[in-house]
C-alpha cells in the first residue's frame, strides 16, 4: 500500500493533478478514527488519493467518491484495485452536481472538487449528514490566494477566489451550521449541525 501510495504521489505531481496535502489528509484520519467515521462521501476524487488513505483508517470505513472527469475517474478505478480496496471504495463517474442520492447518509462528508460550486456542494449534500456527521471542507486557502484578492491580476483566478470568500462567508454566518476552520495544510474547515453540538 505505502508503494502505491508514493505512486500515486509522483503521478500526481507529474501530471499536475491537484491531491490533497499530506497534512491536510494527516488531520482528516485522525479525525476519522478519533469520531468512528464510518460512511463517507467524497466530491472530487481527482485520482483516489485521498478516498484510498480515508478507507485504510479502518476496517469498516466505507468511501464513495463522485469524479466528473473521465481520465481521473479511470486512474482512482485503477489505484483503488491495486491496493485492493474494491469492496471498501465505490468510485461513481458523474458531475455531483447532477448526481441524485437517496436512502443513504454519511457520517463525513469530503468536499475537494471545484473550488467555485462549494456552496452548491454544501447546499445540495447537507441533507445527506447522519444526525452528528460534519462537512469537511478542503483548500480553503486556495494557495494562499483567499484574503489577497487584490494583488491577482487573472480574472478568472479572482472570481474563483471571490467565490471561495463567498463561501467562507456563508460558513462563518450559517445558522444551521457550526464550522470551525483549522490552519492546516491549504486550509480545512470541519462543519456540524448547530443542534448536535
Amino acid at each position: 500500500m505505502r508503494q502505491n501510495i508514493l505512486e500515486m504521489e509522483q503521478y500526481a505531481k507529474e501530471f499536475n493533478v491537484p491531491i490533497i496535502e499530506k497534512d491536510s489528509i494527516a488531520f482528516i484520519m485522525k479525525f476519522i478514527k478519533a469520531n468512528g467515521v464510518k460512511d463517507i462521501l467524497e466530491i472530487g476524487s481527482a485520482i483516489g488519493y485521498s478516498a484510498i488513505l480515508m478507507a485504510s483508517v479502518g476496517e469498516e470505513v466505507k468511501v464513495t467518491t463522485i469524479e466528473r472527469d473521465n481520465n481521473r475517474y479511470m486512474e482512482c478505478l485503477k489505484n483503488v484495485k491495486k491496493c485492493g480496496l474494491e469492496n471498501k471504495i465505490n468510485v461513481v463517474f458523474q458531475d455531483a452536481l447532477e448526481m441524485n442520492l437517496s436512502g443513504v447518509a454519511y457520517d463525513l462528508i469530503f468536499i475537494d472538487a471545484a473550488k467555485g460550486q462549494y456552496l452548491k456542494f454544501f447546499e445540495k449534500y447537507k441533507y445527506f449528514l447522519k444526525p452528528g456527521g460534519v462537512i469537511i471542507s478542503d483548500n480553503l486557502k486556495f494557495h494562499g490566494h483567499v484574503g489577497n484578492r487584490a494583488s491577482i491580476t487573472s480574472r478568472n483566478l479572482k472570481q474563483l477566489v471571490g467565490k471561495l470568500e463567498n463561501y467562507i462567508d456563508f460558513l462563518k454566518n450559517n445558522d444551521e451550521f457550526e464550522t470551525k476552520f483549522y490552519d492546516v495544510g491549504d486550509g480545512l474547515s470541519v462543519s456540524i449541525r448547530k443542534n448536535e453540538i
